[in-house]
């Protein structure tokens, strides 16, 4: 699995909020296995859209499409709770 390189805003987001360290650990896990229990991926809702999430810590997630069979794009990083 591939994660497509981050956006300028995407990577500014991260610096902001402290969680550069975090998402490179969850990036390394989803690489390996996009499945692992601790990124809690799950298919969003409207599931006809096809967005998925992935864990970086209890607060944010990253939301994905896949690009490719085996390559995903991020498409926003987000307050779960928000």
């Amino acid at each position: 699995m591939t994660i497509l390189e981050l956006r300028e805003e995407q990577k500014k987001y991260l610096l902001n909020h402290q969680l550069l360290k975090k998402y490179e650990k969850a990036k390394l896990l989803f690489e390996e296995n996009p499945f692992h229990p601790s990124l809690n991926m799950e298919l969003l809702e409207p599931k006809h859209r096809l967005l998925y999430s992935f864990r970086i810590d209890k607060k944010y997630r990253a939301i994905f499409a896949y690009i490719e069979n085996e390559v995903i794009e991020i498409i926003t990083i987000t307050n779960h709770y928000k």
